[in-house]
């Protein structure tokens, strides 16, 4: 038995009432899309080789993994939840994938098994969030820290060489001046664009995150929509951490250390509520491209590692501090 959808008169959802909602989507992200416009030409004119071809390339190529995985990151958020392990599950789907692949001598059945591992890892934590009502931080806290130590004890605690040659492509393989992995990413905003705003379930996930009770009540299985956006969550990370591994040349258990708080930070800073019921596809999208053009300048101009993290640090703060003001005004207006 399929879901209902909940009825948009019940629960409050984002955007401005009365208006189309991709006008609504417009309007609420208008002030961050300027605030790129503006970063985008401040660096161009002031980094030098900012806007060279080569370098824009550069820069989608380098947002491929925190963008792909805040599209579904978004949803999680958008339900109220959060997931910490997503960069734990990149390294363990990439050094299974890289395992399988080498054994196998098949591209496909190692791709396939990497993907399907991150994915029941994504399903578990669902699982355990939704079953057993324990709160998605911890759960999945627990979960980076158990899955990166599978990745280590499968690996054997190194990096695993791959010996298939067709493995290297899905990194390399490129369609328009584009690589695979920015394609996937484009592909992913995409998916996940159309699946938040125009179907069913994207419009009970942002029902769930802004009252649950009253999304249950309305008939939505609350369990089950967890579940499947954690396995959502663990399937494309799965995806993320194949291709990562295919553009390194090895899987390595310890790679993507620190990611999972990058790609919040682009989903904060897109406007997607920490408590949830809010958040907009294109303003993930800036967010990523901010938070990527900033890391692009620091790289361009030489600044040393300790003071990007400062920077970084320093963004995260930012976007909490702007999403709980947001929180305020809609509290204030409401």
């Amino acid at each position: 038995m399929t879901d209902k959808v909940v009825n948009s008169t019940a629960i409050p959802v984002q955007g401005r009432r009365g208006l189309p909602k991709p006008l609504r989507t417009l309007l609420d992200t208008s002030g961050l899309i300027a605030v790129f416009i503006l970063l985008f030409i401040g660096l161009s004119v002031l980094v030098p080789d900012f806007l060279t071809g080569r370098n824009i390339v550069g820069l989608l190529l380098s947002v491929t993994l925190i963008g792909t995985i805040a599209t579904t990151m978004m949803m999680v958020l958008a339900l109220g939840e959060v997931d910490l392990s997503v960069a734990s599950i990149v390294a363990f789907a990439g050094v299974v994938a890289a395992i399988v692949t080498s054994t196998s001598g098949s591209v496909a059945i190692g791709v396939l098994v990497g993907i399907a591992a991150g994915t029941a890892v994504g399903a578990f934590n669902g699982f355990v969030v939704a079953r057993f009502g324990i709160n998605s931080l911890i759960a999945t806290l627990a979960a980076m820290e158990f899955v990166r130590g599978l990745a280590y004890i499968t690996s054997g605690g190194d990096a695993v060489m791959i010996t298939v040659p067709g493995f290297f492509e899905l990194g390399s393989a490129s369609f328009l001046g584009l690589t695979l992995p920015v394609w996937t990413m484009i592909g992913c905003f995409v998916v996940f664009g159309v699946v938040l705003n125009m179907t069913a379930f994207g419009r009970n996930t942002l029902a769930t995150g802004g009252n649950a009770e009253a999304a249950s009540l309305a008939g939505v299985n609350v369990r089950r929509l967890k579940i499947t956006v954690f396995a959502l969550q663990g399937l494309v990370a799965g995806i993320a951490g194949v291709l990562l591994t295919s553009r390194m040349g090895l899987g390595d258990p310890n790679t993507s250390q620190g990611l999972e708080l990058a790609v919040i930070s682009a989903c904060v800073l897109g406007g997607v509520s920490l408590s949830g019921g809010v958040a907009s596809i294109t303003g993930v999208l800036v967010g990523v491209l901010i938070m990527g053009c900033v890391q692009n300048a620091m790289g361009l101009l030489n600044v040393p590692t300790f003071y990007q993290y400062l920077v970084r640090g320093a963004i995260l703060l930012l976007a909490v501090m702007f999403d709980r003001w947001k929180q305020s005004r809609r509290a204030g207006s409401g």
